[in-house]
């Protein structure tokens, strides 16, 4: 065979290796989140509150909701859910830095793809602070939240290399919002 021939062929086997990888859920620039903090105790009072950070770096917080969309088991939650979620928060009047925001959010899919350890009961009664990400899902429409971190009565991490960063990121922006 001519080397042309076997440019040609090669290059045919390495799209059709890379189009059937493909991830199903990826940071989307039409999905509206991109990250959240959320406390909830169950134990004596009730109390739900916590932060989103959209994708347009505004931090949205909410403090008991009446209505509020918790994702399944497989960690998914829709558009509307969403939206009704988002619909439920008020905004902050705080902003992050576009440019500062795309580097966290750069992030998103690695942690998405990194192991979480096995959740640890810690303190009883304590109540659990939640960091996660979202990725986005265009064909249906759905959102794929992932732990970075929790800590309190379940304490679990991501693995991945930059969790804690993100952690210390959304940290503060959470200690200067007051709930």
């Amino acid at each position: 065979m001519k080397p042309f021939h076997l440019n040609i062929i090669f290059t045919l086997l390495i799209s059709l290796a890379i189009s059937g990888c493909q991830k199903t859920y990826i940071v989307s620039k039409s999905q509206d989140i991109l990250f959240q903090i959320e406390y909830f105790s169950n134990a004596g009072a009730y109390s739900h509150w916590g932060l989103f950070i959209d994708v347009k770096g505004n931090v949205l917080t909410y403090n008991l909701p009446e209505k509020w969309n918790f994702p399944e088991e497989n960690q998914t939650l829709n558009k509307q859910e969403i939206n009704e979620n988002i619909a439920a928060c008020k905004n902050s009047n705080r902003k992050i830095p576009l440019e500062e925001l795309q580097k966290y959010t750069n992030y998103i899919d690695n942690i998405a793809a990194s192991k979480v350890t096995l959740p640890k009961n810690r303190i009883s009664d304590t109540g659990t602070l939640s960091f996660y990400c979202y990725q986005y899902r265009e064909s249906s429409f759905e959102y794929k939240r992932s732990v970075i971190k929790t800590e309190g009565h379940l304490n679990c991490e991501n693995l991945n290399f930059y969790s804690k960063k993100v952690v210390s990121w959304m940290n503060e922006y959470q200690n200067v919002i007051s709930r």
